[in-house]
């Protein structure tokens, strides 16, 4: 019955962690698409979108922190980790694709790859930066 309440436990963290996540970086993203698209771009959808990138990507991330031992603070080594590095290459890809796929303009047509691409750059340079500098 513990592991069951444990199981239950993680997962609604997890779900609560991504979507507290998704919101900022739906933010970031949806101003990044509305300058490079130049037209406005429906920000429910972008919230969805970056809330299942979030999802993927904290669990790509718990999964290269269990593999490597990094669980407890400090990550400094966690961080510097090839694996981890190409893990969030993989990461920004799964993004790019989310967003691309799921991310429509008012006109009804799809953002375009490029800016599903920036809007990536801009939270993974933003969500680096935080990590460092909190690491």
């Amino acid at each position: 019955m513990t592991t069951l309440l444990t199981i239950i436990s993680t997962l609604l963290w997890w779900v609560l962690y991504s979507s507290i996540g998704a919101l900022f970086f739906a933010i970031v993203a949806w101003s990044v698409l509305r300058w490079v698209e130049r037209c406005a771009v429906v920000f429910n959808r972008t919230y969805l979108a970056c809330l299942v990138w979030n999802l993927i990507g904290l669990l790509i991330v718990a999964v290269i922190a269990i593999h490597e031992g990094h669980t407890k603070p400090p990550y400094a080594p966690l961080l510097a980790s090839p694996l981890l590095r190409g893990a969030l290459v993989v990461d920004m890809i799964v993004g790019v694709f989310v967003l691309w796929r799921l991310i429509p303009r008012v006109d009804a047509h799809r953002i375009r790859p490029t800016s599903a691409c920036m809007a990536v750059a801009v939270l993974m340079a933003v969500a680096y930066g935080a990590a460092t500098s909190l690491a």
